[in-house]
């Protein structure tokens, strides 16, 4: 197969309006690693996918366009205190949001320093 088809998503983009105190949310808060930073641009590992945390043309609005980034958490309760903790504006606190046939799917929305949102994923497996 040629050209783009489903393969993995290597990269998201995120706009910011202060680079440094973004990267700092995403390394410092929610654990990723810093890779690199290239002016207006810098680079963080979440898994498989580079996040890159950028700052918007001179004269353009920062424009967050309804994207959600959701990551996997194994301590749902304990990621939203500790961010809560931390100053971290809340959106949505953990609550059940989907009984799945094997496991409940738990999610919960902070913002990141530029009302981006955040959600934190858990999923519960269920004993029959």
């Amino acid at each position: 197969m040629t050209g783009v088809g489903p393969g993995r998503i290597m990269q998201i983009a995120v706009t910011v309006s202060d680079l440094d105190r973004s990267v700092a949310f995403y390394r410092d808060l929610l654990g990723m690693a810093f890779l690199f930073n290239a002016g207006t641009m810098a680079f963080l590992q979440c898994g498989e996918v580079r996040l890159l945390l950028g700052t918007p043309e001179p004269g353009r609005p920062i424009s967050n366009g309804g994207t959600i980034l959701y990551l996997k958490s194994v301590d749902l309760d304990g990621d939203y205190v500790r961010l809560a903790d931390a100053g971290v504006p809340s959106v949505q606190a953990p609550q059940m949001i989907a009984k799945m046939p094997d496991h409940d799917l738990w999610l919960a929305i902070v913002s990141d320093p530029d009302d981006n949102p955040v959600g934190l994923m858990q999923e519960i497996a269920r004993s029959n």
